[in-house]
């Protein structure tokens, strides 16, 4: 499969500090806002399949947390760093191009 890079969003679509879900190419991704940084990860939790753009951002250590069982994945290697998660979730490439938000349509890890 050819990767492309998709635009998923403005800039100013997300708040500073939150994530949002959206369909990239038929997967779920949650996008994550920290300043002026984007981050995408899988948006399904790898032990119970919630979403993880309904969880809590932690700024300070770059991650997601699961809003059911508290597992918290980092945004930048999808590594969960609690349990019960055991199993990473994906991680896209992200760039901004003017007030564009851009993915690659597959994970980088």
């Amino acid at each position: 499969m050819t990767e492309e890079t998709i635009r998923v969003c403005g800039v100013n679509d997300i708040t500073d500090g939150a994530a949002k879900s959206f369909m990239v190419t038929g997967r779920q991704v949650a996008v994550v806002r920290l300043g002026d940084t984007y981050y995408a990860i899988g948006d399904r939790c790898s032990h119970a399949n919630f979403s993880l753009a309904e969880g809590e951002v932690d700024a300070k250590d770059c991650s997601l947390e699961c809003p059911q069982h508290g597992s918290r994945f980092s945004l930048t290697t999808g590594v969960p760093a609690t349990l019960p998660a055991t199993k990473a979730v994906p991680v896209y490439s992200v760039r901004v191009e003017g007030d564009d938000v851009m993915i690659t349509s597959e994970p980088v890890s």
